[in-house]
């Protein structure tokens, strides 16, 4: 609830600095300096949750699970404003709105981890959407910017009407918006139930990007200014799939209802991991590239809403750490280049060896290797999957796909490393490689303690 209130106030005083405060980076320190207080004051929530969590209203449940989930999407967002806030003019002049709209989204984020009533899932879904659309046209002078923009908008839309129809149909099976009354998790199934649970279904594999409800993505990814889809394909994902699980642990996790939904996003979880990666492998820019691993990532987190277990939660939080921070620190270096192909990164280890250090951490990660934070993070919902008992398939295929995946995230490093050519970056200062060290001791802290993040849950 903290964090509720200190983002969305946050959000607010940002417009009303941004008409006042001329000095951009003034209004990137103030911003700094929100994200920070925000992270405080909601672990300072956590001493009066450890115990168990309470319910505010009918409305909204804060748990230790939130809290913590809390913690790590305002702490990569703290990372995503040291390495990228700089990037925030380079896009147009309401930069103190930009940074407004970021922590609207952060207020929605938040309220799809506390959630308890069907209203506030449809409230949280459209508090993070709807910036987003803003955040995908910014660039106005860009064609491409615009038609993310719309799109985006128009396939969000549709996805909102599809959620709120699958809310409907679910409130006409159990009488009631409340997560804790609705009913449907024992007992026979009740057809308008079913079918709800199944639009709701759809409509929350949108938000994530499950294939093949993943169409958007990467014309969104790519067309978005840089610096934004670098914080919706991580933050946000990650915020929408806590809704996922929250919506259908707490609710659906029983009975023969949960054999129904389960089966059905095991296909959706399959078919994600096959698209995504496969996909992935024929691109040229990195930047799409990157949209179609972020498809491909969320497949591996939709095993955490499937296996329908404590290990689950576990791992959706190292994942959404993990991922994040390494889609972070890519984003980050790949707007110091002037060229998004894989060509553009030849030769970047001599001309900045850090940079292609930085690079070659964040794609072991992502690809999940060892000793590095990616790789737990798969572990632990694979693993889940394991401990579910009837997801063996499933994860056979995930293991085949992050193979596959292994080829499109080495073809930037053997780029960098094993390939000549005179990278265009631009100029890169103390701050930068600072917050990119750290990013790179996050990674490895994680991969080798992931101990330090879990044991609060």
């Amino acid at each position: 609830m903290n964090a509720l209130i200190s983002t969305a106030l946050s959000g607010v005083v940002l417009m009303f600095v941004g008409l006042f405060v001329r000095n951009k980076q003034h209004i990137k320190f103030f911003a700094i300096a929100a994200i920070l207080i925000a992270f405080i004051a909601n672990l300072a929530q956590y001493p009066s949750v450890e115990l168990g969590g309470y319910v505010m209203y009918g409305m909204i449940e804060v748990t230790k699970f939130g809290v913590i989930f809390n913690a790590v999407a305002l702490g990569a967002t703290l990372l995503y404003f040291l390495l990228s806030g700089s990037e925030f003019e380079k896009v147009g002049e309401h930069v103190g709105d930009y940074f407004a709209l970021i922590f609207f989204i952060l207020a929605g984020i938040t309220l799809a981890s506390s959630f308890s009533n069907l209203l506030m899932l449809f409230l949280a879904i459209e508090i993070m959407s709807i910036p987003q659309y803003i955040l995908a046209g910014a660039d106005k002078k860009s064609l491409k910017s615009n038609e993310a923009s719309l799109k985006y908008f128009l396939m969000g839309s549709f996805s909102t009407g599809i959620l709120l129809m699958g809310i409907t149909l679910i409130y006409g099976a159990a009488g009631t918006f409340d997560l804790s009354g609705l009913g449907v998790g024992a007992g026979s199934v009740h057809p308008l139930a079913l079918c709800g649970i199944i639009l709701i279904v759809f409509a929350l594999s949108f938000k994530v990007s499950a294939a093949p409800f993943h169409f958007w993505t990467p014309d969104v990814y790519d067309g978005s200014p840089t610096v934004f889809t670098s914080f919706m394909s991580t933050i946000v994902k990650a915020g929408a799939f806590v809704a996922f699980l929250r919506m259908f642990h707490t609710s659906f996790a029983g009975g023969s209802i949960s054999q129904h939904w389960t089966l059905i996003l095991s296909i959706i979880t399959a078919v994600t991991l096959v698209i995504g990666n496969f996909s992935a492998v024929f691109q040229q820019s990195v930047k799409r590239m990157l949209a179609y691993s972020s498809i491909a990532q969320a497949g591996f987190m939709l095993f955490a809403v499937v296996a329908m277990n404590n290990l689950g939660g576990q791992g959706i939080v190292l994942y959404a750490a993990a991922y994040s921070i390494a889609t972070i620190g890519v984003f980050a270096v790949l707007m110091k280049l002037k060229d998004y192909t894989f060509e553009g990164f030849n030769g970047l280890a001599r001309k900045q060896p850090l940079l292609a250090a930085a690079v070659a951490v964040f794609m072991f990660s992502l690809a999940g290797i060892p000793v590095t934070a990616g790789f737990f993070a798969k572990y632990f919902v694979l693993s889940a999957a394991i401990q579910h008992g009837h997801l063996l398939w499933l994860v056979i295929i995930a293991i085949l796909c992050a193979a596959i995946s292994v080829y499109y995230y080495f073809r930037v490093i053997i780029a960098m490393y094993f390939k000549t050519g005179e990278p265009e970056v631009e100029p890169v200062s103390g701050g930068f490689k600072a917050a990119l060290i750290l990013t790179i001791a996050l990674v490895l802290v994680l991969g080798l303690f992931p101990n330090l993040l879990l044991c609060w849950i």
